[in-house]
């Protein structure tokens, strides 16, 4: 009897709480996903990383061997210089001199990509002045950002999304969920292969270093805004119309964002989304506080009136009463 009453009430307690252990299970399961990653990561990369630093101690080893007038602490010197300037974007090998970083192209991509939050980190302002413009400018452009990503988005989706979803769902009469599903898959295949495939293509075709996964992998890392910075178009040296180039770069990334949180957008609309959502939110109630006013506003409304019944019938009784006769001989006028 106790052991059913003890199941009982904690079948209670899981069940009034629901959402509270469906969001630590999402917690939870954040965590382990985060872990994960950084065990394929590490497993996957670190061999990579030891073979070239081996690499680059045996290079670094024949080279003071070729050369014995030069010092190893010089040439630390001189290679960390070299890094510290690759850092920010200066080279310092002979065919990508003629490249400059701040140029008016280069400084509208490098614009696009602090204003998109996606940051490639290729380069960086040089100067104290640049940094603290760069701050200034980011404490604006990043909300003005979402506020002309968040309008554009809005609209796209009327066209895009919600018309063609309500016109097909009245004219043919198919279920609204699953003509919201067909959609959004098909608005999904269409943005892959009109921003991730065929600019792919295009990019592995452009640069020279580049393959077909290297392209799709820095379309995907531009688009969702991680920007690693590993990979940035219109960096070669003999790159042709890199001017042009930068700027068709910008219009891409500017138009692919707005395509992918638009394909976003269709797919958080999704009933099954929403629902799967609601599993780990706070259900909304009313606060206590309104309620204890509702139930006291009702409480004094009931006890004013009971109050003043009284008076309102003594009233009636002294202005307006008239005594009842049950015949006309019982007036006394008449008698």
């Amino acid at each position: 009897m106790l052991q059913s009453l003890a199941s009982n009430s904690c079948v209670r307690l899981i069940q009034s709480h629901k959402s509270t252990w469906y969001f630590v299970s999402l917690v939870l399961g954040y965590l382990l996903y985060l872990i994960f990653g950084a065990v394929v990561f590490s497993s996957v990369e670190l061999p990579y990383e030891d073979l070239l630093r081996q690499e680059l101690r045996s290079v670094k080893k024949q080279f003071l061997q070729e050369h014995e007038c030069l010092s190893e602490e010089r040439l630390e010197h001189f290679l960390k210089k070299a890094l510290e300037a690759s850092n920010y974007g200066v080279s310092i090998l002979n065919n990508a001199s003629a490249n400059w970083n701040w140029d008016f192209t280069s400084a509208l991509f490098f614009a696009s990509t602090v204003l998109s939050t996606t940051g490639y980190g290729h380069t960086a302002p040089l100067s104290d002045g640049g940094k603290a413009f760069c701050i200034i400018y980011s404490v604006i452009g990043i909300p003005f950002t979402l506020l002309f990503l968040t309008a554009v988005v809005q609209r796209i989706m009327v066209l895009s999304t919600r018309r063609p979803i309500m016109y097909i769902h009245t004219r043919w009469g198919f279920s609204k969920p699953l003509v919201a599903i067909v959609h959004a898959t098909l608005l999904a295949t269409l943005a892959v292969s009109c921003f991730f495939l065929i600019p792919a293509a295009i990019f592995s075709a452009l640069e020279e270093n580049w393959n077909f996964l290297e392209s799709f992998y820095f379309c995907f890392i531009s688009l969702s805004t991680i920007g690693l910075g590993d990979y940035v178009p219109g960096e070669a040296a003999n790159q042709k119309f890199r001017e042009f180039y930068k700027v068709g770069i910008t219009v891409y990334l500017i138009l692919g964002l707005i395509v992918m949180l638009v394909v976003l957008e269709t797919f958080c609309e999704l009933q099954q989304l929403k629902q799967l959502r609601k599993m780990f939110y706070l259900k909304k109630e009313k606060p206590q506080d309104r309620l204890a006013i509702l139930e006291h506003d009702h409480l004094s409304f009931t006890t004013v009136s009971n109050r003043s019944t009284p008076h309102s019938d003594e009233k009636t009784q002294q202005f307006v009463s008239v005594p009842t006769l049950a015949s006309p001989n019982d007036d006394p006028m008449i008698q």
